[in-house]
């Protein structure tokens, strides 16, 4: 299977309130999210998928309501507005990698083969995880590590890479994890968890990117419309929190004279979605899932 859709029928559920309405799914992957919201939708209804991975495209679905734009969903907005679609019903965004991604060796997400140092979600892009190991200044490196990663021995870590590099370059992900094989047997697996997440944070600009995908979002939704998103980190999560609650990622929102600020969506439920434990059993990959869903005020 491409990629096994998390939280499926709660994200659609919460998406689609209009069979005749026009939808999006920013992050296409295998489809599944796709073809769920496909089939609550009328002839009138349409879809537009966005995905930048050209593997993506193998998974196309040959039905008239459906369109896949094969961008990024930074550029969400004036990608629609070329479709002639100035607004839209419902968003849904399954943010992270998707299964496929992690199962195919040489693009090296996965911590659990030897692979090129990539990352790169979309393939024809030049930064990738090479460039940015033996390239970033270890100053750069110890804040990615430490923002991204969330790594408290961060500078360490950037030291040491920055030590090994000038002598050999390093290449792979064997070469990348060879370098910390001191780390306790019982920290491994979460160590290089966070390593290569905050790698793969930086080669694809995932925070900057989920920044303008979400107040895209929000532009193109008529009022009442539903803004879904399924964050996997707490990097993720925490943006995503706090633009549902008012529109903003940092700073204070102007409030009225009785002290209560704009909202920008009005939440379905206060606490985030998860899986349930028999969906954890069936998708490893749905462990770290939390979905919010807003309507626009």
């Amino acid at each position: 299977m491409y990629h096994n859709p998390v939280l499926l029928k709660q994200s659609v559920d919460d998406l689609v309130t209009n069979p005749d309405g026009i939808y999006v799914d920013c992050t296409f992957g295998g489809g599944g999210h796709s073809r769920e919201i496909l089939s609550r939708l009328s002839d009138k209804g349409r879809l537009f998928s966005f995905d930048q991975d050209l593997d993506a495209l193998k998974n196309t679905i040959d039905d008239s309501r459906f369109t896949l734009v094969n961008q990024n969903f930074r550029f969400l907005e004036n990608s629609l507005l070329m479709y002639g679609v100035p607004q839209v019903d419902g968003v849904l965004a399954d943010l992270g990698v998707s299964s496929h991604q992690f199962d195919e060796a040489d693009r090296g997400f996965s911590t659990r083969s030897n692979a090129p140092l990539d990352m790169r979600m979309n393939v024809m892009q030049n930064l990738d995880a090479k460039r940015v190991i033996n390239e970033y200044e270890e100053s750069e490196l110890a804040d990615l590590f430490y923002h991204y990663g969330e790594l408290r021995e961060a500078r360490k870590l950037a030291r040491e890479i920055v030590h090994h590099r000038k002598t050999k370059s390093i290449d792979t992900t064997e070469d990348l994890k060879k370098l910390f094989s001191y780390i306790p047997p019982h920290k491994v697996n979460k160590f290089y968890a966070q390593l290569f997440q905050a790698i793969r944070i930086e080669v694809n600009q995932e925070l900057e990117v989920l920044k303008e995908m979400l107040v895209q979002a929000y532009n193109v939704l008529k009022p009442e419309g539903r803004l879904v998103v399924i964050s996997y980190h707490s990097l993720e999560d925490r943006l995503v929190k706090r633009f549902l609650k008012n529109g903003m990622f940092e700073g204070e929102p102007e409030r009225d004279i009785y002290g209560n600020y704009k909202k920008a969506f009005e939440l379905i439920k206060s606490k985030a979605i998860i899986p349930d434990d028999q969906e954890i059993e069936e998708n490893s990959r749905a462990r770290s899932a939390k979905m919010r869903t807003g309507i626009k005020v």
